[in-house]
């Protein structure tokens, strides 16, 4: 990941996408990234489809109508590899697109995609993550943005620790909030506890801050986990 290089390991959602090979690297020499990812047959096809590079924040509706009617085109006929690689390349968009993305996908009667497009966005770097998910919560999808948060948490303790690190020494402390926020939310207090290791004196703070934040339950619980796992709390 961009900023961690971490991908995600989330437990499939009911939308189930098949298990099929990953594909070669892309023209670009860009192989399309993401734990779940299902291979193409043709990278031309998503190629085609991708935004151009260097254009943070764009959101224009033509590029992403263009996105799901080459979707909805793949799904018809069939092409569930080709349609899989395609929302592997969307997930990487700007986070600003997520909510048109939600909106058009609906509209086209692709539900299940836009499911399966924030299994693949939980991969993304923490800071992009959080960034998708706050488009979605302001554009009045706070259920698909506390989704897609629970779902990139669900990462090795380690990698949390080093992405919220890594948030922390580019002072985005809301972002850092956030993540941990629903981290402590999502997974058990020793999974929690284990986050800490990349650097104990800077995450136990965090960390607690978090579960405090959630009840008094969690905090003690957190509280014990810590200790057990050998960080003083």
């Amino acid at each position: 990941m961009a900023d961690e290089g971490a991908a995600a390991v989330v437990v499939p959602p009911a939308a189930s996408v098949p298990d099929l090979p990953a594909p070669a690297p892309t023209a670009s020499g860009r192989t399309p990234r993401g734990a779940r990812f299902a291979g193409a047959a043709e990278e031309a096809v998503v190629e085609r489809a991708a935004p151009e590079a260097g254009r943070p924040g764009d959101a224009e509706p033509a590029e992403v109508g263009r996105a799901v009617d080459l979707l909805a085109r793949l799904r018809s006929e069939g092409r569930s590899g080709e349609a899989h690689a395609l929302l592997t390349e969307v997930a990487a968009w700007e986070p600003a697109r997520f909510p048109l993305l939600a909106e058009r996908l609906h509209r086209a009667g692709l539900d299940a995609d836009w499911q399966t497009l924030l299994w693949e966005a939980a991969s993304l770097p923490a800071g992009r993550l959080v960034a998708a998910a706050d488009a979605l919560v302001a554009a009045g999808r706070a259920g698909d943005g506390q989704q897609m948060l629970r779902q990139g948490v669900a990462r090795p303790p380690g990698e949390v620790g080093d992405a919220v690190l890594g948030l922390a020494a580019e002072g985005r402390h809301r972002e850092v909030r956030v993540l941990l926020d629903a981290y402590v939310r999502a997974r058990t207090p020793e999974e929690a506890a284990r986050s800490a290791a990349p650097d104990p004196r800077r995450l136990v703070p965090l960390l607690l801050e978090a579960a405090r934040g959630v009840s008094d339950e969690r905090s003690w619980d957190l509280v014990h986990a810590l200790r057990v796992a050998g960080f003083a709390a």
